[in-house]
């Protein structure tokens, strides 16, 4: 079996966390795994890129999800 590509594991990564954060749109959750994916793109070692994508990504939602103490 071949190894999945970088693109195929982020749309998983979106699955992922569409399904954990479905009071935000799609096209919400696309703009965040983006701006994460994008803080990547210097980096020589792709292999754990998706799991780092969905680590930051999954942070910023649910840091959006917390109410913010004043």
């Amino acid at each position: 079996m071949g190894a999945m590509s970088e693109q195929d594991a982020l749309v998983h990564v979106h699955q992922r966390l569409s399904s954990r954060h479905s009071e935000l749109t799609s096209e919400e959750i696309l703009v965040v795994i983006q701006s994460a994916h994008a803080s990547f793109d210097e980096s020589p070692i792709r292999d754990f890129v998706p799991l780092l994508v969905e680590r930051r990504a999954g942070a910023e939602l649910s840091a959006r999800e917390s109410p913010t103490s004043v």
